[in-house]
């Protein structure tokens, strides 16, 4: 090495041995070693960070489409659910009112049932509606009605 100031010119009258150095004469040895070896850093970094995205866009896409498939699933195992629900309670009206017939008349024991199941279904609305405005209070304007 010369002893220069960084940035100066080598000296004319003694010319270096290394030719890698005469194609750069502005920087030193060791300044382009640090910043060559920055460099590699920071493109390692940028290329780590890139396969890390990659990876990560990957899992995403499978863990949507696991979760697609189960939810689907699970969607149609509780229509399947939904309807022998309700062809169970069906059955339930049905032999309630054969059961009650002997009792009362065929149509009593059928203004019985309806009624008893109409009274079921205003207490679901009625619940219902107590839950629709707790969440509309819940995300209300903030206004109090």
């Amino acid at each position: 090495m010369h002893d220069t100031d960084p940035g100066l010119a080598l000296p004319t009258d003694t010319a270096p041995a290394d030719p890698a150095l005469t194609s750069k004469p502005t920087e030193t040895a060791e300044g382009a070693t640090g910043f060559t070896a920055l460099r590699d850093e920071v493109t390692a970094l940028v290329e780590d960070a890139r396969t890390y995205a990659e990876a990560e866009v990957a899992f995403q896409k499978t863990r949507a489409s696991l979760a697609g498939k189960h939810g689907a699933r699970a969607l149609v195992m509780l229509v399947l659910a939904l309807v022998l629900l309700h062809i169970a309670l069906i059955a339930l009206a049905v032999g309630a009112v054969i059961a009650l017939a002997p009792l009362v008349t065929i149509w009593g024991a059928i203004a019985i049932v309806v009624g008893v199941m109409l009274i079921g279904v205003a207490l679901l609305v009625h619940a219902a509606q107590a839950d629709g405005k707790l969440l509309g209070a819940m995300f209300g304007s903030g206004e109090a009605q």
